[in-house]
């Protein structure tokens, strides 16, 4: 298998988790604004909410995926009030003709005091053990 990792982060939240991710799958966390340019059997995405939607950045990133380039994505991220941008995700893909895991990780975030310290050592190690699955 082969692996990818990229993530959209405001807070560096998601940044943790994707270095955690890269690290298990033993390959380099990138900023979304590094494109995709080898071929992958998963694209592990790493994205949150940002008023109610995930950012245009990260729908712009998913309508520039070379289709023939990556296998799946595996969605995952971390946010302080709403859970899974699953199905925000999937929708972009789609509409990329790219497919989605149906697997994905998902945790709390530190944002303005709630959920404070969050990432933490434990959501991290789920983040590597999810992570792991793919190996």
């Amino acid at each position: 298998m082969t692996f990818a990792v990229r993530y959209y982060t405001k807070t560096g939240n998601t940044k943790k988790l994707a270095g955690a991710i890269a690290k298990e799958l033993g390959v380099e966390a990138l900023s979304i604004d590094q494109p995709v340019t080898e071929k992958v059997d998963y694209l592990f995405l790493g994205n949150s909410y940002y008023a109610f939607n995930i950012d245009p950045e990260v729908k712009a990133f998913v309508a520039s995926l070379d289709k023939s380039k990556v296998g799946k994505i595996v969605n995952f991220g971390s946010a302080a009030m709403l859970n899974s941008t699953y199905k925000k995700v999937k929708a972009e893909a789609d509409k990329a003709g790219i497919p989605m895991d149906e697997r994905e990780f998902h945790c709390k975030g530190e944002f303005k005091g709630i959920h404070k310290g969050r990432p933490n050592e434990e959501d991290l190690k789920a983040a590597v053990n999810f992570a792991r699955q793919y190996k």
